[in-house]
């Protein structure tokens, strides 16, 4: 068979370079020693998840501990898929989590030297190297139709075999010259498949940079590298995109390990040195007491849009999934409370190699402790922003006083004292503490533990010496003072002294008075907020919670 001839007929293209010309046009990129090029390649499809997140933060932090690049591959061979927006997307999502590319498709980078980034834009690449390997005889036309290829399935199935085109299953393996010439002579559609070398009775010892060796089986598949559009598949193009963006890691989800073989074939037969691959553990979560994975149906938690709306802060989100991705990270921030994450010195071989397990609870106590390390103003920008795309109308227009919100996120978070309080865990759960210093959005339950006549005492007695100037010490002798009124201790060691002697102590006439003023029984220090709101405010607020 004169496969030259062959080759032309399949690919009549006119603009193809020779090969050789790919290697002039994407030189080996200059770096120092041991720096890594990762990437990330999501198809176009807008829909990005904790996982994209999970393998995004490894390929950067990989990539900027090691001095090397981590850019940006758009794989939409697939055009159906495709959404309008959804690159854009991505990019926005990971910048949101602090996650930038250093070139890629639609990144304004001196670096972009190795695109297009974009697959589809690279056919003329693909078809040139598909060319080749058809000369070669190590790729050939397939003229199956779909239903022919179910039947074959269907048969495989009830022989409880693999699936797949192979061995005796690939029909058009064999075709004769006049044979393929007669099929193309007839307008079938075709595609081109790689001519398997490999043999399933053969075993690799595959070194995976994250769990080690594994043992996998030579390919016999042979799978389509190019459809009959003239777009090539997954496969093919990411074997040829690798290469010429001169890729030196691949960090990507354990799923892939079943197409392994037929990666490692295909860098053989292309004759390209493989890039080192990494297999991520999946991202786990226990569902009454048992282990899953985390599933796009089933679990909220998995859609970045789960985190932003909730308004989970971004580097705290960050901080979790460090400290699920290497296993001493958790231990180095500890220890390095206020050294920014980038400073930790990554490492593949901290890499979990089994299931990573997922702990909303986890990341509620990191999300905390990094929200407290923030000063008012601070906090004040990251709920105001989560407010202008989230919150209600009136939300807007509470955080239009930042003077005054800046005042009550300094109280909240124990600002100016010995310890920080750490109240605030999101941005939604955060906004909801300062309903009580608006009017329109307090909505007490009053919830008395005590009698009308004790309530009303207390609430009328405080309500005539309140004095907005009183330090805390003046305010609470105030408070103390009220007690013999009501039958109350004054003091707690009266009270814990006789306690029969009493109906109740200080503590719950601050209670009353709390209950009254931000309708809850528990509350920052009530005589800051009283400052706070002001003193028109605290009386009508006594006033309206004076039982009738």
């Amino acid at each position: 068979m004169d496969l030259k001839k062959l080759a032309q007929t399949l690919i009549p293209d006119t603009d193809l370079l020779p090969l050789e010309e790919y290697e002039n046009l994407y030189p080996e990129r200059d770096m120092q020693k041991g720096a890594e090029v990762t990437r990330l390649a999501p198809s176009p499809t807008g829909f990005i998840h904790l996982g994209n997140l999970y393998s995004a933060l490894a390929d950067e932090r990989l990539a900027h501990t090691t001095g090397g690049i981590f850019y940006l591959r758009i794989e939409d061979t697939d055009e159906k898929r495709k959404v309008e927006g959804a690159v854009e997307s991505v990019i926005r999502s990971l910048k949101y989590f602090g996650i930038n590319f250093d070139e890629g498709a639609e990144i304004d980078s001196p670096l972009n030297k190795y695109g297009p980034y974009y697959q589809r834009q690279r056919a003329s690449i693909y078809r040139a190297f598909v060319k080749d390997l058809i000369e070669k005889g190590l790729a050939y036309p397939c003229f199956c139709t779909a239903e022919e290829l179910d039947v074959v399935r269907e048969e495989q199935t009830a022989n409880r075999q693999i699936t797949g085109y192979w061995g005796s299953y690939a029909k058009c393996r064999n075709l004769s010259e006049e044979q393929i010439y007669q099929n193309i002579q007839q307008g079938k559609p075709f595609v081109i498949r790689l001519k398997s070398q490999g043999n399933p009775e053969n075993k690799i010892i595959f070194k995976d940079a994250i769990k080690g060796d594994i043992t996998v089986t030579e390919n016999d598949q042979d799978v389509v590298i190019l459809k009959s559009d003239g777009i090539p598949t997954y496969h093919f193009a990411h074997a040829i995109d690798d290469h010429f963006m001169r890729t030196t890691l691949v960090i990507r989800g354990e799923e892939w390990l079943s197409s392994l073989p037929i990666h490692i074939e295909l860098f053989n037969v292309l004759g390209f040195k493989r890039p080192k691959y990494g297999h991520t553990c999946s991202l786990m979560k226990v569902d009454n007491g048992v282990k899953r994975k985390l599933s796009k149906r089933k679990d909220p938690e998995l859609s970045l849009d789960y985190y932003r709306k909730a308004g989970y802060y971004p580097v705290a989100v960050v901080k979790y999934l460090m400290t699920i991705l290497n296993s001493n990270f958790e231990e180095w921030s500890n220890k390095n409370p206020q050294t920014p994450y980038t400073e930790f010195k990554y490492s593949i071989s901290k890499m979990g190699k089994s299931g990573a397990l997922f702990d909303l609870d986890k990341l509620n106590d990191i999300s905390k402790t990094e929200l407290s390390k923030l000063s008012e103003e601070e906090m004040y920008n990251f709920l105001n922003a989560w407010v202008q795309e989230f919150g209600t109308e009136q939300d807007k227009e509470h955080f239009e006083n930042k003077q005054y919100v800046c005042k009550i996120l300094a109280l909240i978070m124990g600002v100016g004292g010995k310890k920080r309080r750490k109240d605030i865990e999101r941005a939604e759960q955060g906004v909801s503490l300062l309903t009580y210093f608006f009017d329109d959005t307090f909505a007490p339950e009053y919830n008395f533990r005590h009698d009308k006549q004790t309530v009303n005492t207390v609430l009328s007695e405080f309500a005539k010496v309140y004095d907005p100037t009183d330090d805390n010490s003046a305010w609470f002798a105030k408070v103390k003072a009220i007690a013999p009124s009501v039958g109350f201790a004054s003091e707690m060691s009266e009270y814990k002294a006789n306690p029969e002697n009493f109906k109740g102590n200080v503590s719950d006439i601050a209670e009353i008075l709390r209950i009254a003023v931000t309708g809850m029984a528990n509350s920052p220090d009530l005589c800051t907020i009283m400052g706070i709101i002001g003193k028109e405010r605290t009386l009508a607020r006594l006033s309206n919670a004076i039982v009738k």
